[in-house]
């Protein structure tokens, strides 16, 4: 009989369903690392919460361990690389969705500031009056797992539903009953906004002081998503001035807020501590969840949210290394390179490689592409299934002709903007490189910040921006440009020590004879 440890006071109706399924079940509470490190060494499946940290040395000492599931959203407290590097399976579980409703109905009649002025002795049913939901506009941003879940929800306030997803297709949008529209028009026209993006480099204060002046007035704003994705002082002000006119806010870019925060002085702001999955059905539903994945994966092999899953056994996986880390970076480049929703991803495989499994490439690659543009976890278990949720086609060709290379392995992503593409193999068995970026021949080392332009093929082009990274303190790694013929067009590559800011890369796109420049990290 395989043997679970559940901690953090996992619900008993949890505990009681792994009994049910007929595994052994100790329950302990929560535990530091070493007392984890001390016990998980009998067990194979460990369920935690988030007060017991699953370190490397926790994970190294499980040596029976196939899976850790987390009764919760968060992985931050598992070290999901050991995990992996061990094959030990790691899932989660969440709810986010009706707390977003929950706020966006309390938001639209104002139902904490009534609660207040009427416990506090005051009739002020004229000065409180709210506004109905029906046929009002929701905006969405962010169509994932969240977001769509919350829209379905939402339809059921016969509510229209808009969404801004970049990489999501009109069609896939069409099937949930939502109308996708670009980020300016779902500002200018939602009535309510909603956030359910990640947090990255590029989606901080996503909702600015300019974005928020694009805002249809009188428009209300909910964020259960992340903090720091609106810009709380900026919205603060814009609350002030009576252009927004309330938010719900769930989470903060520091949490807690300190008590002098502007946002908190206002009423027109409903704030709660973070309980996205603060309820008793919900701690229900994810007890019962986490117990029944776990209890899959355990017995029948069955694995549902899993954040990692290897996807090959370890000797087909040692062989293959290589170019799985060169296709996961060739789906991050793309993601980073194309414009617009995307629409099929085109894969070839050529040479010697087509004689290995090459489906695990194509999932890493997806992993890859996804990973780097959605809040969900992508993992070869559900790239595939994220990819066809979101009306992504995936194609896959393969030819043992490979004129070049002895194995080679290119990419095309096609967005409703246009195409993308990148094609790289493995030199000395263990060394990536890309060979060609839309089509450009080139040699370039695919690691770190990489800055990637297009431009006219005549001199001073290179020399111009050398002269802005050296002005500005860019120390560049190393170069590689490729060009279709003297006088046409030409693509570099500069791998650069440290990241290029904003205002850099907008002056080389105002350079005489760029095309385009981007910055990518992989």
């Amino acid at each position: 009989m395989k043997r679970v440890l559940v901690t953090d006071g996992l619900q008993a109706v949890g505990v009681d369903a792994l009994r049910k399924h007929g595994l052994d079940v100790d329950v302990a509470g929560a535990l530091g690392e070493g007392e984890l490190a001390a016990r998980i060494g009998e067990y194979e499946g460990l369920v935690v919460r988030s007060a017991t940290r699953v370190t490397r040395a926790a994970i190294e000492a499980g040596r029976r361990l196939e899976v850790i599931g987390r009764a919760g959203a968060g992985v931050d407290s598992i070290d999901v690389d050991a995990a992996t590097e061990r094959g030990v399976i790691v899932m989660n579980t969440t709810a986010v969705a009706e707390h977003t409703l929950g706020l966006l109905l309390a938001l639209a009649r104002r139902l904490p500031a009534a609660d207040v002025t009427l416990k506090a002795g005051r009739w002020e049913k004229s000065r409180l009056q709210g506004v109905e939901l029906l046929g009002k506009v929701l905006g969405i941003l962010g169509l994932g797992r969240i977001g769509s879940e919350v829209a379905r929800r939402a339809l059921g306030f016969r509510m229209h539903i808009i969404a801004y997803d970049p990489y999501l297709t009109r069609e896939a949008a069409e099937r949930l009953g939502v109308e996708s529209v670009e980020l300016d028009e779902l500002l200018t026209r939602a009535d309510f906004i909603t956030i359910h993006t990640p947090l990255t480099g590029d989606t901080r204060h996503l909702l600015g002081e300019a974005e928020l002046a694009r805002l249809k007035p009188g428009a209300r704003l909910i964020n259960c998503a992340r903090g720091g994705l609106v810009d709380e002082m900026a919205l603060a002000r814009a609350i002030q001035a009576g252009h927004v006119a309330g938010a719900a806010l769930d989470v903060f870019e520091q949490e807690p807020p300190p008590a002098d925060h502007p946002l908190l002085q206002l009423e027109q702001v409903i704030v709660t501590p973070h309980l996205g999955a603060a309820t008793d059905e919900a701690q229900t539903a994810v007890a019962l969840a986490i117990a029944d994945q776990v209890a899959d994966a355990l017995l029948r092999g069955v694995v549902v949210n899993a954040v990692n899953l290897p996807a090959t056994d370890a000797e087909t996986h040692k062989e293959q290394a290589p170019y799985l880390g060169l296709a996961e970076k060739m789906g991050r480049f793309l993601a980073q390179m194309a414009e617009g929703r995307m629409q099929e991803a085109r894969l070839t495989y050529a040479g010697e490689i087509v004689g290995r499994p090459t489906a695990i490439l194509t999932l890493a690659l997806l992993r890859g592409l996804l990973g780097t543009i959605l809040s969900e976890h992508v993992t070869d278990v559900n790239a595939m299934l994220i990819a066809k949720a979101r009306g992504l086609k995936v194609t896959e060709t393969s030819t043992t002709e490979s004129p070049d290379y002895a194995s080679l392995v290119s990419a095309e992503l096609y967005t409703d903007r246009g195409v993308a593409s990148v094609a790289g193999t493995v030199f000395f068995k263990r060394e990536p490189r890309f060979v060609q970026i839309d089509g450009f021949s080139l040699e370039a080392l695919p690691q770190g910040w990489m800055l990637v332009f297009a431009n006219l093929d005549v001199p001073g082009v290179i020399g111009r921006i050398g002269t802005l990274c050296g002005r500005r303190g860019i120390n560049i790694a190393g170069m590689q440009l490729g060009r279709e013929r003297r006088g046409g067009r030409a693509v570099s590559v500069l791998n650069l020590d440290d990241p290029m800011d904003a205002a850099a890369l907008d002056e080389i796109r105002a350079m005489p004879d760029i095309v385009l420049a981007k910055l990518v990290k992989l």
